[in-house]
């Protein structure tokens, strides 16, 4: 598998979730049976790679990102034949700024009582390894892989 350097990575990833925003969102990566993915839309997407998603704080996810941080997000759009797939940490938290920055009219369905919806949180997920399919070569290549800091 080939590495970019991070930084080109981190552009790989911001076009890759540009072009294929919505993914299955999954919580149980040991598990293989599929349950712990759900779709959910990318809302933004930093200059550090994190990705930003908005979610309703009593969800099953973020219950279960309480108990064990370690996501992975899994895009496809057959058009395009883009393939890719995200392996990181989430973190939840109930910024009001972040929820202004970004909301848009069609969180509505989920949020009734809109950006003052006391169920609103926002789940931001820092990759940690990214993964795109080659369709040239067809093997998934390896385009972001980050350091985690050193514990003391």
């Amino acid at each position: 598998m080939k590495h970019h350097t991070q930084q080109k990575g981190i552009q790989k990833l911001k076009q890759l979730v540009k072009e294929n925003n919505v993914c299955l969102f999954c919580i149980a990566v040991s598990s293989d049976d599929g349950s712990g993915c759900s779709p959910m839309q990318a809302l933004h997407i930093c200059d550090r790679g994190n990705i930003w998603f908005l979610s309703d704080k009593n969800s099953y996810k973020n219950i279960e990102i309480k108990k064990g941080n370690q996501v992975q997000l899994i895009f496809s759009n057959s058009v395009s034949n883009s393939y890719f797939i995200v392996n990181g940490r989430a973190e939840i938290s109930r910024d009001e700024q972040k929820i202004e920055e970004l909301w848009s009219p069609i969180a509505n369905q989920w949020f009734k009582d809109g950006k003052d919806d006391p169920n609103i949180s926002i789940l931001k997920v820092e990759p940690l390894t990214a993964y795109c399919w080659d369709t040239d070569s067809e093997k998934m290549i390896s385009f972001l892989k980050v350091q985690p800091p050193i514990s003391k």
